[in-house]
């Protein structure tokens, strides 16, 4: 390093700590490991600073640092997804909000929680619960996941089904832009047509637009009864039936209906027998993990029973086993969220989730296992998803011999979705690893309609560059 860029490196440290403490900010090797490697390991950065604000206007006084000075600028949240979104650029700011982690608010009467984006998912839940509500959002990385990093990936999870994406239930925003100027809507209001509904462009932004420092979120009241079943299914047309019987019966309480193909059951519960046993045998071409939230304890226990056993008499299911506790009902869910211990072992693997019309699953997933065998014979693939919206995930290992053949991989699945005219990102965005494919989901208009908005907002691209948009 030349003494010019040594002395301007100096600078900006000096600047930033000014902002915001000697003791929130990190440089070179300092800066710990989580803050330069992604999720899967797949990006390694070498960010020159690492900064901790604790205030919306200390976030605002970073971005103007870094503006000033030509710096990138990213946002590092729980780092749980898995496109390389919130990795931080070579010799750029990791701007981490886990110093902003506070509850303001939680109004039973409005139903909404006013939280700053670096709370941690599962204690926003747990701080809802008390006050006797409900925040829907729920994710399998719920425990690391973060509530501004949830609104910059417009994250869905296990209850799009019933009450959506994160999208719905994102009522206010703050944001810091990428002039360091900020922007607050703090509303309560469910229903505001005043204009242009600027919070829609930062939600799913992935941190390219602005940065998320605040949200007020919509809740819902808290259920009283909680249904859980593993079920089996001869074929997919059941698993489609039983999902609109289940959606026309349950009287719209049905709040979770995840799909396993027969190889992805049999992989993640052998792996974990020696935690707990099997819930179900073996040998079923699909399992469906079913979950009803409702508000009748005289009642709905016992209408759930019905109408499984209904469906088993029609033939629709094959097997049922219904939990009768919170320690069986999280058994069952291990069975779909506890994945790494059975992935582990298959590194490198490369994970996908896309999404498409329903009808069009069973086509996609024929389609993409003949095109990766073609390519790569003995490839091992596993699907599993959210069925009810779409949503499907894929793990694919190719082996470990076959280390440098991701982009490829990764061509094949992705054409291969825009076949049934899918999207190539359902959940976790685009960030890096996707925006070489953004042009098989995106149209060269809506991809123009992308960089003006980019270009418009942060004109000299410093926020979080390299990810959504290709400029």
């Amino acid at each position: 390093m030349s003494d010019a860029s040594v002395i301007a490196s100096q600078r900006v440290q000096d600047e930033l700590v000014a902002a915001i403490g000697a003791q929130h900010i990190a440089a070179g090797e300092e800066i710990g490991e989580r803050y330069r490697v992604d999720i899967i390991g797949k990006y390694r950065t070498a960010p020159a600073f690492l900064a901790k604000p604790a205030t919306t206007g200390e976030v605002a006084a970073l971005v103007r640092i870094a503006a000033a000075h030509g710096l990138p600028i990213t946002t590092v949240g729980g780092q749980t997804g898995t496109c390389g979104g919130a990795v931080a650029q070579d010799g750029g700011i990791a701007l981490s909000l886990e110093r902003m982690n506070r509850i303001a608010e939680i109004d039973t009467t409005s139903m909404t929680l006013t939280v700053e984006a670096g709370c941690i998912l599962q204690i926003a839940q747990e701080a809802v619960e008390e006050q006797g509500a409900f925040l829907p959002l729920d994710l399998g990385s719920r425990g690391s996941a973060m509530i501004g990093g949830c609104i910059a990936a417009n994250s869905g999870g296990n209850r799009v089904l019933r009450w959506g994406m994160m999208r719905d239930m994102v009522v206010g925003l703050e944001v810091v832009l990428a002039d360091g100027s900020i922007v607050s809507s703090l509303t309560k209001m469910i229903k505001d047509n005043a204009g242009y509904h600027w919070k829609e462009l930062m939600i799913g932004s992935e941190g390219t637009l602005g940065v998320v420092t605040k949200a007020v979120l919509r809740l819902r009241p808290n259920p009283l009864t909680n249904q859980t079943a593993l079920v089996a299914l001869p074929s997919f047309d059941m698993v489609t039936r039983l999902l609109r019987d289940l959606e026309v019966r349950l009287s719209g309480q049905l709040s979770s209906f995840e799909v396993m193909w027969g190889a992805f059951f049999e992989l993640i519960s052998t792996a974990q027998l020696a935690q707990r046993p099997r819930p179900m045998a073996l040998g079923h071409p699909f399992y469906v993990l079913v979950e009803r939230l409702g508000g009748d304890p005289l009642v709905d226990g016992e209408q759930f029973e019905r109408v499984l056993a209904d469906q088993i008499e029609a033939g629709v299911i094959l097997d049922a086993v219904i939990a009768k506790s919170e320690k069986e009902r999280a058994a069952l869910w291990a069975v779909r969220e506890e994945l790494r211990g059975a992935f582990d072992p298959l590194q490198p693997c490369s994970v996908y989730d896309v999404s498409m019309g329903l009808i069009d699953m069973p086509q996609f997933v024929t389609r993409v296992e003949r095109n990766l065998e073609a390519a790569f014979p003995g490839a091992k693939l596993f699907f599993y998803g959210h069925a009810g919206d779409g949503n499907l995930h894929l793990v694919v290992s190719v082996g470990k011999e076959r280390t440098g053949d991701g982009s490829q991989i990764d061509r094949i699945v992705y054409e291969t979705v825009q076949t049934v005219n899918g999207s190539i990102a359902a959940e976790h965005g685009i960030g890096m690893s996707r925006l070489p494919f953004i042009g098989l989901t995106r149209s060269e208009a809506e991809l123009a309609l992308m960089a003006r908005l980019k270009q418009a907002l942060d004109p000299h691209g410093l926020l979080n560059p390299g990810k959504v948009v290709a400029l």
